[in-house]
């Protein structure tokens, strides 16, 4: 029934592969099925004006995607001198998003700035910017803890997010671009790995859905975030 013949709980193949990256403190190349997203981790001893000398720490998010990462050029948004709607909408999501799973006093006044860069578009890119920033958040902070610049560990819970909807009028975990783009529910679910809700975003694309439809999505995304969140841990094991 799904066009990539998936069942219609199961997601697309996974991998995240860490230390990607020579420079940065952390790093991971997530894959999720066509989908890829290269997240880097970057530590600063600063932070933003409106929590300066509170001693709390803040994570924050920047997201984009290489013109070719879709099946046409898309104009770098550089080059038009400001950043689309979607792009802001986007990194604040992934911003607020990991700041939930963290703990900004142990945090310390510092800043990380998690960037997010798609490197090739097939549908849930921002939940697999959420999912891998979590990793490369994760190896950061790994080596503040190493240095002794943090005493106790500020991430207290990981952080993922999966894309569910219906589609041809079935429930769907993981939805790649040709069921986003034809679904008649879209929703992204952003969770801790305790189960906890941070965000979900749901939208009728063309049908209206129930309270049972909803709650079906709700324990796919469940399902979902919990296989993620394994797969966060052994690669950052």
């Amino acid at each position: 029934m799904r066009p990539s013949g998936r069942e219609l709980n199961e997601m697309r193949a996974v991998s995240i592969e860490t230390g990607f990256t020579k420079h940065a403190e952390g790093s991971a190349l997530i894959k999720i099925g066509d989908t890829h997203v290269l997240c880097t981790a970057t530590i600063e001893d600063r932070v933003p004006p409106f929590i300066k000398g509170s001693g709390l720490g803040w994570v924050t998010a920047e997201y984009g995607m290489l013109p070719r990462a879709t099946n046409t050029r898309m104009r770098r948004e550089s080059t038009a001198g400001k950043q689309g709607g979607r792009t802001v909408e986007i990194q604040r999501l992934i911003g607020r998003s990991l700041r939930a799973g963290v703990d900004r006093v142990a945090l310390g006044e510092r800043q990380i700035t998690v960037d997010c860069d798609v490197l090739q578009a097939d549908g849930g890119t921002r939940c697999a910017s959420i999912t891998g920033g979590w990793v490369a958040l994760r190896l950061a902070v790994n080596k503040l803890m190493k240095a002794g610049d943090v005493i106790s560990d500020p991430l207290v819970d990981p952080v993922a997010a999966i894309s569910c909807g219906i589609y041809a009028g079935q429930p769907v975990m993981d939805l790649d671009y040709p069921e986003d783009s034809e679904a008649g529910v879209d929703g992204n679910f952003i969770m801790t790995g305790t189960k906890r809700l941070i965000e979900v975003q749901m939208s009728a694309e063309g049908s209206t859905f129930s309270r049972n439809q909803m709650n079906q999505l709700m324990d796919l995304a469940e399902k979902g975030v919990g296989e993620l969140v394994t797969a966060q841990r052994a690669a950052t094991a």
